[in-house]
C-alpha cells in the first residue's frame, strides 16, 4: 500500500485556526453571549484552544470578555470556577443592509448579533435609472454611517433587490418591477460612495428565509419557504438547512409560474402570472388604495376590520398558489412576509380553503403557515446576514480588509 502523502503541516493547521476562529464568533453572533465553558462544549475543542481563540478575537476587536457573573442565564456550569463569558464588543465590526423595493429604500447599520443601530428610509419613486436609485442609496449609507464609531470596521455592504441575481457576481440579470436588465448595481452604488468594499447583492426572498431561518420564525426548522410579498411575489427556500438557489442563483420565482392563462400582462412579458392575481397592486386595488400608493399598502391592510369580496377572492388565489409550493417542496414552514402578513389575518379562511382545495393532503398535513418573526426587518436583516458572512468564515481576513474611519471617508 502506497504511504500517505504528507502535506503542509503549518499551512494546513493556519487553515484549522481560521475555520475555528470563525466557527467560535459566529456560534457569540447568533447567541449574542456565550461562556467559554459552553463554547468548548458546542465545538469539541480543549479548554485552552477556546481561550486562545477568543483572545484572538478581542484582539481583533470584534469580541470582548466578560466576568462570570454576567454570562447568559441558564447555562451550565461545571465544577470549579465560572467559566469566563464572551460577548460581541460593543464597538465592533459592522456591515450596511440595503432592502431596495419597487420605489422606497430602507438602509441600516447593522451590527454582528443582528442589532441595527441606526437606520434611514427615502422614497425611490420616479427615479426609473440604476444610477439615480444608487445616488440616493448612497445618501442613506452616508446617513446611517454619521454616528458610527470611526474605530469600528466596515466589513462590506449587503443588498437585497427584488429580482434575479446571478449568484457568481450579484448581476440583476432581471428586475421585472424595476424594468431593469443585466445591471450590476453594487458598482453603482461603490461609484456614488467613492471606496471600495465588498458588495453582496441577492434577491430579496433569498435573504429573508435566510434571516427567518437563522433567526426568526425558522431557527431550528431545515424546510422552509419564505414567501416575499412586495410588489412582485418571490419566494426564498431552505430545504435540508441550506438555501436552494439553482445553477444560476435564480430559484424561487414563484410570482411567474403561470396560475391563469387567460389573466392579464405580467411585467416579465409572459401573461396571467400569479403575481398578476395577489401581487401589491391587486391587493391595493382590492381595498380600494391607488396603484401608486402600494408602498403605504402593508399600513392600509392593518387598518381594516374585514376584507371585502374582491380581497377575500385574493385569498382563494394565494391558497391555490402556495398549494403548488406545497406540493413541490414539501416543506415544514412557510412564512408569509411583506404584504402577505397583514393579509394573511384577514383571509385566513379563504387561503385554507384554497391550500385544502389544490394541496396533496400528504404535504398539506405536515405544513405550517406563519407571519415573520423579525417583522418588516427580515429582508433587511436577511442582507445584513450576507454582508456578514465572510467576517463569519475568516475574521482575520475580513477585519484586514474592512473600512477603518467610515464617516470621515464617506461625508460628502
Amino acid at each position: 500500500m502506497q504511504a500517505p502523502r504528507r502535506v503542509g503541516t503549518g499551512t494546513n493547521q493556519e487553515a484549522v485556526r481560521r475555520h475555528n476562529l470563525g466557527t467560535v464568533l459566529r456560534h457569540v453572533h447568533r447567541a449574542g453571549q456565550l461562556s467559554r465553558a459552553e463554547l468548548t462544549r458546542r465545538m469539541g475543542l480543549n479548554r485552552s484552544t477556546i481561550a486562545a481563540l477568543t483572545a484572538e478575537l478581542e484582539t481583533l476587536g470584534i469580541t470582548e470578555r466578560t466576568g462570570p457573573a454576567t454570562v447568559s442565564a441558564g447555562e451550565r456550569q461545571g465544577a470549579g470556577r465560572p467559566s469566563t463569558g464572551v460577548r460581541l464588543a460593543a464597538t465592533g465590526p459592522y456591515v450596511i443592509a440595503v432592502d431596495l423595493r419597487v420605489d422606497h429604500a430602507t438602509v441600516a447599520r447593522v451590527g454582528l448579533g443582528g442589532a441595527i443601530q441606526q437606520r434611514a428610509h427615502a422614497s425611490t419613486a420616479g427615479l426609473a435609472e440604476a444610477w439615480q436609485v444608487g445616488a440616493a442609496v448612497a445618501t442613506l449609507i452616508r446617513k446611517v454611517v454619521t454616528d458610527a464609531s470611526s474605530s469600528a470596521p466596515l466589513v462590506g455592504i449587503g443588498i437585497a433587490v427584488p429580482g434575479m441575481v446571478r449568484r457568481t457576481d450579484g448581476l440583476i440579470r432581471l428586475a421585472p418591477n424595476l424594468e431593469w436588465h443585466d445591471v450590476s448595481f453594487s458598482s453603482v452604488v461603490l461609484a456614488a460612495l467613492g471606496v471600495d468594499i465588498p458588495v453582496m447583492v441577492a434577491n430579496d426572498a433569498n435573504l429573508g428565509a435566510l434571516a427567518e431561518h437563522e433567526r426568526g420564525a425558522g431557527v431550528g426548522v431545515d424546510d422552509l419557504v419564505y414567501i416575499s410579498g412586495q410588489v412582485g411575489v418571490g419566494a426564498g427556500i431552505i430545504t435540508g438547512g441550506h438555501p436552494l438557489e439553482g445553477v444560476g442563483g435564480y430559484a424561487g420565482e414563484i410570482g411567474h409560474l403561470r396560475f391563469d392563462p387567460t389573466g392579464p400582462p405580467c411585467h416579465c412579458g409572459s401573461t396571467g402570472c400569479w403575481e398578476t392575481a395577489v401581487g401589491g397592486p391587486a391587493i391595493a386595488a382590492a381595498i380600494g388604495s391607488a396603484l401608486e400608493d402600494v408602498a403605504q399598502l402593508p399600513q392600509h391592510l392593518r387598518q381594516l376590520t374585514e376584507a371585502s369580496p374582491e380581497l377575500r377572492r385574493i385569498g382563494g388565489d394565494i391558497g391555490r398558489g402556495l398549494a403548488s409550493i406545497i406540493n413541490a417542496f414539501n416543506p415544514q414552514l412557510v412564512v408569509l412576509g411583506g404584504y402577505f402578513s397583514d393579509v394573511h389575518p384577514l383571509v385566513r379562511d379563504e387561503i385554507l380553503d384554497g391550500l385544502t382545495c389544490a394541496a396533496l393532503p400528504a404535504a398539506l398535513d405536515s405544513v405550517t403557515l406563519t407571519v415573520p418573526s423579525l417583522g418588516d426587518d427580515s429582508v433587511l436583516l436577511g442582507a445584513a446576514e450576507a454582508a456578514l458572512d465572510p467576517l463569519l468564515v475568516d475574521p482575520v481576513a475580513s477585519i484586514g480588509t474592512a473600512l477603518l474611519d467610515v464617516p470621515a471617508r464617506l461625508a460628502g
